[in-house]
């Protein structure tokens, strides 16, 4: 089958993206989307709509054929995002105790735990569409960066920042224990149980030093503009890869990292076994003996 050539420019955004009210979606470079949390007047900060949104974003972007890498910031110069509007959230009644929303209902504690069990998986799968997204996500953080922030950047395939960045696992801070992913997913995102038990008991911040130390982080500059232009480099260049090759690579890294050797052994068998028959490998061999950059269709 003939091979595509990629667009001879960047696109603007595309249509589809075009009628979001918290996010925008812009293209950088070929096959790519970029995204940006647009609420800057309030630090990026998320009200009930935006999660609904997020998952929206991520869950259309998995499927768009013209999109093959995602990068993902924060608009404005102050925050990538600071986390939950504790305002609009308390105003909601969400963050009342049980107790107060007794008294202000009637609603018994266990009748109150099951709908507020009910939110918080519904808020934890809008959270996580964007690890599910089919295409690698790049993070790019700056400024304020913490609560939501942190659950956010732990379901994105590479994390980089500019050096401003503070970060916190902020929940115990007003209460709670962070429930949208950063206590499940943090500790396998770096190589210290100690480390994260620390920052997460204490909510203290840590600056962009400390996260490349970990591993939380695999890139810090001096900018926000730096850190951008860093993420749109490398997710151009994997753009530029088989499709079918980097989104199975994403695919079997995330179920290594849940499962046993031997089932992601077994699984990436099953999974090669459809892959294999892509015309991707011949094309990348052939463009290799020919000294040619390849080009790949759509997926």
């Amino acid at each position: 089958m003939a091979q595509r050539p990629l667009p001879p420019s960047p696109a603007p955004a595309a249509a589809a993206y075009s009628n979001l009210s918290y996010f925008r979606v812009t293209t950088p470079a070929p096959f790519v989307a970029h995204v940006e949390i647009h609420r800057p007047a309030k630090l990026n900060t998320f009200i009930e709509a935006m999660w609904l949104e997020l998952r929206r974003v991520f869950r259309q972007l998995s499927g768009d054929a013209d999109v093959r890498a995602v990068v993902l910031s924060g608009a404005g110069e102050r925050a990538f995002t600071a986390g939950l509007d504790v305002t609009a959230a308390s105003e909601s009644g969400l963050l009342l105790s049980p107790a107060a929303g007794e008294a202000g209902s009637g609603e018994d504690g266990a009748r109150r735990a099951a709908r507020l069990r009910r939110h918080i998986a519904e808020m934890q799968e809008c959270i996580s569409a964007v690890e599910r997204c089919e295409k690698p996500v790049i993070c790019v953080m700056h400024g304020i960066s913490i609560g939501l922030a942190i659950d956010i950047a732990a379901c994105a395939d590479i994390r980089v920042c500019a050096k401003d960045t503070r970060f916190a696992v902020k929940e115990v801070d007003i209460g709670l224990a962070a429930d949208l992913g950063t206590l499940a997913r943090l500790p396998k995102a770096v190589g210290s149980q100690s480390w994260v038990k620390d920052v997460c008991l204490s909510a203290r911040d840590f600056d962009a030093a400390e996260a490349l130390s970990v591993g939380f982080v695999s890139q810090v500059h001096e900018s926000k503009a730096a850190a951008l232009a860093a993420a749109f480099k490398t997710a151009a260049f994997i753009a530029s890869k088989s499709p079918v090759a980097v989104q199975g690579t994403k695919e079997l890294l995330n179920h290594s990292r849940d499962h046993t050797v031997e089932d992601n052994l077994r699984y990436t068998g099953v999974w090669n076994a459809a892959a294999l028959q892509t015309s991707d490998v011949a094309a990348a061999l052939t463009s290799g003996l020919e000294r040619r950059k390849p080009t790949f269709e759509k997926l």
